[in-house]
């Protein structure tokens, strides 16, 4: 953004609320209007990137802070995980924090060789990861950074002030979060980011 300073101190006039039991901290939606005028300008880079959307982009976002800390994380949030097994749904990251947190890591499973999950794959996934929880056990409760036991990291954003990542919400990925670090609640302080998922919009009628 050409003015990201302003982005933060907008978050910080914002209400922050737990969404999702998937996302270890608050959001706060982004107004529809600026979703609009972003799509302008994105829509031509996501069709040039991932394929053309014949009928536009839809797109939802949030400010969104990283707060739980590790020993409270829930399993789920201890692995890599996909946001959904649709290749056409994209993903961004747009990091706004100077904290000690990274970005964010892109992970193979170690057992199946999967970088992406389909909803051909997602079953053999599963009982392949399920299979490896019964043989080596659980994670320790802790945000993912080299992804083992079950995973390897194959690719890292190192989440620079006011870079963005785009990819395929359907591929293995975490925050890469410092598990030593303060996770505040004060966008000013904390991992804020707006992460945002696009989606290729129906034919109407």
């Amino acid at each position: 953004m050409s003015d990201p300073e302003t982005a933060v101190q907008t978050a910080s006039l914002q209400k922050f609320a737990v969404t999702t039991p998937q996302y270890p901290g608050v959001r706060s939606p982004l107004p529809d209007d600026v979703c609009s005028a972003w799509l302008g300008d994105l829509s031509p880079m996501l069709d040039a990137g991932f394929g053309v959307a014949e009928h536009g982009w839809q797109m939802q976002a949030w400010f969104s802070l990283v707060t739980t800390p590790p020993a409270q994380l829930i399993p789920m949030q201890c692995f890599p995980h996909v946001d959904g097994t649709d290749p056409r749904q994209l993903a961004m990251m747009l990091y706004l924090h100077r904290s000690d947190h990274g970005g964010t890591g892109f992970f193979r499973h170690k057992s199946s060789g999967l970088e992406a999950l389909t909803n051909a794959t997602f079953p053999a996934y599963r009982a392949a990861l399920e299979n490896d929880v019964r043989e080596q056990g659980m994670p320790k409760p802790a945000y993912v950074t080299d992804g083992a036991p079950h995973f390897e990291r194959i690719y890292e954003v190192e989440g620079a002030f006011n870079q963005a990542v785009f990819y395929r919400g359907n591929v293995l990925h975490s925050g890469l979060i410092n598990n030593a670090s303060e996770f505040s609640s004060d966008p000013q302080k904390g991992r804020l980011t707006i992460n945002a998922f696009f989606r290729p919009k129906e034919k109407e009628g």
